[in-house]
């Protein structure tokens, strides 16, 4: 989406469009906030916040997130694996698939992303600062971090 030069993020066409996008999901999903995020060559670091639940009516049951239904309703079904609309999984699904659908309207047929995508909760002010701080410093540490990952 781009190269680095100099510890400094240059996007391509791409990585201009991912900027974009990235920056215009508060407008589709009204619940989100956006900390820092960047948009480096082969990935995007980001913070999403959630401002209030887009469903109220969702509960965690044995590690399963799925929409509330009394204890008495004999025909729970097990929604294991399927989106939640407004949830992380859905709306960094819809970034993906709007950048691809761009990128492939655009001549840019090679562009693909990986299957998944990583997520962790962030607890606390402290842990806040370090991630925020980790994306920001991103392109400066790239050469440390892609020689790295290339040793693994």
């Amino acid at each position: 989406m781009g190269k680095i030069e100099g510890g400094q993020m240059h996007l391509s066409a791409i990585g201009k469009q991912a900027n974009l996008y990235w920056s215009k999901i508060p407008q589709h999903f009204p619940h989100i906030e956006l900390g820092e995020f960047i948009i480096m060559p082969n990935h995007i670091h980001g913070i999403i916040g959630i401002v209030h639940p887009h469903h109220h009516s969702v509960r965690s049951r044995h590690g399963v997130t799925s929409e509330y239904q009394p204890e008495s309703n004999q025909n729970n079904t097990n929604q294991f694996g399927k989106t939640i609309a407004g949830s992380i999984s859905a709306i960094i699904g819809q970034f993906k698939s709007s950048l691809t659908r761009w990128s492939r309207k655009n001549g840019h047929d090679y562009f693909a992303w990986q299957a998944r995508f990583h997520d962790h909760i962030i607890r606390n002010e402290d842990a806040f600062k370090r991630i925020a701080d980790y994306i920001k410093n991103n392109p400066a540490n790239w050469q440390k971090d892609k020689s790295r990952t290339q040793k693994l």
